[in-house]
């Protein structure tokens, strides 16, 4: 603790030189060993005072039964030269504001710099609400509670420090999280709240299956366990990190964090004594328990909260039980970034205006009122700082956003942090709305939508994954990993056949498309396609059980430029096909070549027919004998490989290493000089884009003969 005469000089000095201040202190701890220190506490943050708001609706709604205990959980960490707090709240979320205050506060009492301390939420959505959005306002009196109590966690645990050792596993949990954010059909497309038809992909679309055509990203299937024990083996401490967005409990609950927390505690106690467990918040802004790739009655109705809780626990148990522990140093790093919001125009002010001035100062009644008022806050407060910070405990790494952070983006901070061990939370140090990555604001819905939930620019997602990356090589000492998909024997087959282009589509961004064929031949993907879907056959086309990756066109293509392609050509490519059969005459073009935005009789267009049948047509289709029809119906949600071989006149079309080709057929090849242009994911046209995952594309500048063509596939 500090002496009365430092507390009472913090006390007289202004925000600014107080954070200097503790730093100075902060630098010169009594300490001067190398040995890790952990202390544990635990602070009752439930309200005093009932009802209460409860955050996280769309509307403002009240509670006044407490259903289960309300906890912020505290470590704090200390290596004899640096001191780190981390505290995970049972609360939705929490403002920027509040927790700044919180660190301010602790700051006086203890000897962690206010830029040490890690705050971060559950993100239960049945616990009070300590910052307002949407239709809900914050609870005032709550939230000096709750502010105080955080004070009160990081105290208690700097008091309680002794010797420890650190350890980390990490189990795989991908049954109990699945992606809640599904891309809808283009003749599906629904309107947003303020009247636009934009919503092509939105939450829980996927309840009927008829709407929509697949996923619009990846989940993240990592359960991570921190563990911390003392030199005798007894455990002290518990931090683990799951990306699901939580069960949904009725309020006023922890919801599943709260029952993990004590269940883990339960299940570690040694001779009456339990370890701290804390379960944090993973990066799950698309993500929930609900599988809709499972037919409903096999989806989340499944679990109770309470069977849903115990099966993750003991997943976490298996992988606590392989835990090694060593001594650790400690190493934090803090940034603060100032990123604009995305204000109304002046055509939206004016409409949220006129709605505000009819609601008059009662709070929203439904969603036009909630979106309307929403811009008016960002009308007001233009831009807001964002708070990012990375930790690393020996070597392992923790990195925190202040956002509802898609898998997506977790991922990409996992796989491009220096150290493989690592855990990303989210919500942490302040609450700036979903985050989603740029193509996913092309496809909307309401993680997308303007509102202190989604309040962040267009590019937010790229500069906070990159700021926090960057953070973590400072905290390693060490740069970040590259990341590239392994090459299994499917990857090597087709770089035997030596492609004039290949391109794997593995990326997580947009708009290029690598070809790794060494020709450089890299393509574009336009707006319309999202990333980093399972693709085919990973034991395949990836090494020690990577999964393979692929891209979902909704809308986009795949744009490339094969100079020298003549009519003599080959296309090879994996597909997944997203749209229900006989939803429209084509379900849709996979590979086309011709001119950008054109239709001309030269052109070659290969997709799927209305039935789920190949079909090759030439130019429009209009002319007699222009197209050919394949044999087999294709299924929909299913990997199928095709190679398209013309050899001059003769066309072949490959399905799934069948010997006997889907077509078989003889069309004009009087292509003009310079027509090099290929599109994958759409016709040339843009008429009935792809709806569906493509991969691993390859084109060749020959007619590969039958033997070489059944060589590409892999059974």
């Amino acid at each position: 603790m500090f002496d009365r005469a430092h507390a009472l000089a913090v006390r007289r000095t202004s925000p600014v030189a107080m954070i200097l201040l503790a730093c100075l202190t902060g630098a010169t701890l009594p300490r001067a060993s190398a040995d890790l220190r952990v202390g544990t506490a635990v602070a009752d943050i439930a309200p005093t005072k009932l009802p209460v708001l409860i955050t996280g609706g769309f509307l403002g709604r009240t509670a006044d039964t407490i259903r289960s205990p309300l906890l912020a959980r505290a470590i704090v960490l200390d290596d004899g030269r640096e001191r780190i707090a981390i505290v995970v709240a049972d609360n939705c979320a929490m403002p920027r504001e509040l927790i700044d205050e919180a660190k301010q506060g602790a700051a006086q009492r203890t000897h962690i710099r206010p830029d040490r301390m890690l705050i971060a939420a559950t993100h239960t959505h049945s616990a009070p609400s300590s910052a307002g959005g949407l239709g809900t306002d914050a609870e005032p009196e709550y939230a000096a509670l709750l502010r105080d109590k955080l004070v009160e966690a990081i105290v208690e645990a700097e008091a309680r420090l002794q010797s420890a050792r650190v350890g980390w596993a990490v189990g795989n949990a991908g049954d109990y999280n699945a992606t809640r954010r599904w891309i809808r059909r283009p003749d599906r497309i629904e309107k947003d709240p303020f009247g636009n038809l934009t919503v092509r992909a939105n939450m829980h679309a996927a309840a009927d299956w008829d709407n929509v055509t697949g996923p619009a990203g990846p989940e993240d299937p990592d359960l991570a366990v921190i563990a911390f024990q003392s030199p005798d083996g007894r455990p002290l401490a518990v931090l683990a990190n799951f990306a699901m967005h939580y069960y949904s409990d009725e309020p006023i609950s922890a919801d599943y964090f709260g029952l993990f927390c004590a269940g883990m505690q339960s299940r570690l106690a040694q001779d009456g004594a339990a370890p701290l467990a804390i379960m944090s918040h993973g990066c799950s802004g698309d993500i929930w328990l609900c599988d809709y790739e499972q037919p409903p009655g096999q989806r989340h109705e499944k679990w109770t909260i309470a069977s849903y809780t115990e099966q993750l626990l003991d997943i976490a148990l298996k992988a606590h039980t392989a835990i090694t522990y060593q001594d650790a140093d400690l190493a934090m790093a803090e940034t603060r970034l100032h990123l604009p919001y995305r204000v109304p125009d002046q055509h939206r002010l004016e409409w949220a205006q006129r709605i505000m001035a009819k609601m008059g100062d009662r709070p929203p009644a439904d969603q036009q009122e909630v979106y309307a008022r929403e811009q008016m806050y960002l009308h007001e407060r233009q831009a807001g700082d964002i708070v990012l910070q990375a930790i690393r405990i020996g070597n392992i790494l923790i990195a925190a956003t202040p956002t509802e952070t898609y898998a997506l983006t977790g991922l990409k901070i996992k796989r491009q942090s220096p150290l493989p061990q690592t855990m990303v939370l989210d919500l942490a140090n302040g609450s700036d709305g979903y985050l989603p990555p740029p193509e996913q604001h092309a496809v909307g819905g309401y993680n997308t939508w303007p509102a202190r939930s989604s309040c962040l620019e267009v590019r937010a997602e790229p500069k906070i994954a990159e700021a926090t990356v960057e953070l973590l090589e400072r905290v390693a000492g060490q740069p970040r990993r590259v990341f590239m998909q392994s090459r299994g024997p499917a990857v090597a087959a087709l770089l035997a056949a030596k492609p004039a282009a290949y391109w794997r589509l593995d990326e997580w961004e947009a708009p290029r498309a690598a070809d790794i064929s060494g020709h450089r031949r890299d393509g574009i993907i336009e707006p319309g396609v999202v990333f980093f879907l399972p693709g085919p056959r990973g034991d395949a086309f990836c090494s020690d059980g990577e999964e393979n990756r692929s891209a979902h066109f909704c809308g986009g293509r795949l744009r490339g430029r094969i100079d020298g392609l003549s009519d003599r050509y080959t296309i090879s490519l994996w597909f997944w096909n997203g749209m229900p059969l006989e939803a429209r005459p084509i379900t849709g073009w996979l590979f086309s070549r011709g001119y950008d935005h054109g239709l001309g009789p030269h052109d070659d267009h290969l997709g799927i027919d209305g039935a789920g049948k190949l079909i090759f047509q030439r130019g429009n289709g209009t002319e007699e004998g222009s197209s050919a029809i394949g044999r087999t119906a294709i299924q929909r949600w299913v990997w199928n490989h095709l190679v398209l071989v013309r050899d001059h006149e003769k066309i072949r079309v490959y399905l799934n290493g069948q010997a006997q080709p889907q077509i078989d057929t003889m069309l004009s090849a009087n292509f003009p000089a310079g027509f090099d242009h290929v599109f994958l994911g759409g016709r040339s046209d843009n008429d009935s884009n792809w709806e569906g995952r493509l991969d691993e594309i390859a084109v060749f500048t020959r007619a590969l003969t039958p033997e070489e063509v059944e060589q590409l596939f892999v059974r």
